[in-house]
């Protein structure tokens, strides 16, 4: 757990009742951009994806205002110019949301399921998501290679869970093939992305616990001449050590010092101060 994260999980009212504010206002910010989503359905998609992007930044001022949980990042000079393939580690809903910060347009391989969520799903659908279906593994790896290529090439940035699923703090998952055959056919980098947020949202927890979620990017790994299991590989080495280091408040290998977030302190100046 991280330095700065919660010491007790003991439930209060105040957490409670910040939480379910949160949940209201994430709801009722979900209703109103769908239907801006679905109305806004014959405009050329950049505008409509600015448009419906804003959702996410609204709910990360509600998530500080109701819950005290703001985020750090680390290492913003890290990332291309031009979009890229993006592996982040998968703790929580928030970097869902948080990514829509700094990489934009972008897009998700997500399980298709999500498409079916009322107004949520709806208004997901209208960004072009890669909607796979998790059962049919084969067919989802032709997906994601069809139009992972397509989004890249209308220079979206594509966003990859390589673990395929939300893990819990301290845990690790095999890392998927997809993402990475995605990189070696295409020859785009991948920009590998690590986080505590687990530590402040939990996954499937209704509770969030206030503090700062610490955010880093990495140096970005070439694909080209590289196989997509050394591929895996070299991100999955990163991001795995770069959350530990989060946790325990050491600095990240090939971070800079440049902090975006409510307050500009390193990840290692935090440490010290906590």
């Amino acid at each position: 757990m991280s330095i700065n994260a919660p010491i007790a999980r003991r439930l209060t009212p105040a957490l409670l009742i910040r939480s379910m504010l949160f949940a209201a206002g994430q709801g009722l910010l979900s209703v109103l951009f769908s239907i801006a989503a679905i109305l806004a359905l014959p405009l050329p998609y950049r505008v409509r994806y600015r448009l419906v992007s804003r959702w996410t930044h609204w709910n990360l001022w509600w998530l500080d205002k109701t819950c005290g949980l703001d985020h750090r990042v680390v290492g913003e000079d890290n990332a291309p110019e031009q979009p890229c393939i993006i592996f982040c580690k998968h703790e929580s809903a928030w970097e869902t949301l948080a990514l829509q910060r700094y990489f934009t347009p972008q897009v998700w391989v997500i399980k298709r399921e999500l498409l079916w969520i009322p107004f949520f799903g709806w208004g997901l659908a209208t960004l072009r998501p890669i909607a796979i279906d998790r059962s049919a593994s084969r067919a989802g790896l032709e997906q994601i290679l069809t139009q992972g290529r397509e989004r890249l090439n209308d220079d979206c940035w594509v966003v990859i869970f390589p673990e395929g699923t939300r893990v819990a703090p301290g845990e690790r998952h095999r890392y998927r093939q997809g993402g990475a055959a995605l990189a070696e056919r295409t020859g785009y980098p991948v920009l590998p992305v690590a986080h505590n947020s687990g530590d402040f949202w939990p996954r499937n927890s209704f509770i969030k616990y206030p503090g700062t979620v610490q955010l880093a990017i990495g140096p970005a790994i070439e694909s080209t001449g590289r196989s997509a299991a050394e591929i895996n590989r070299l991100a999955e080495n990163w991001i795995e050590s770069t959350v530990e280091n989060l946790r325990n408040g050491q600095s990240c290998s090939g971070v800079t010092r440049r902090t975006s977030g409510r307050e500009s302190e390193t990840v290692e100046e935090n440490s010290q101060r906590v």
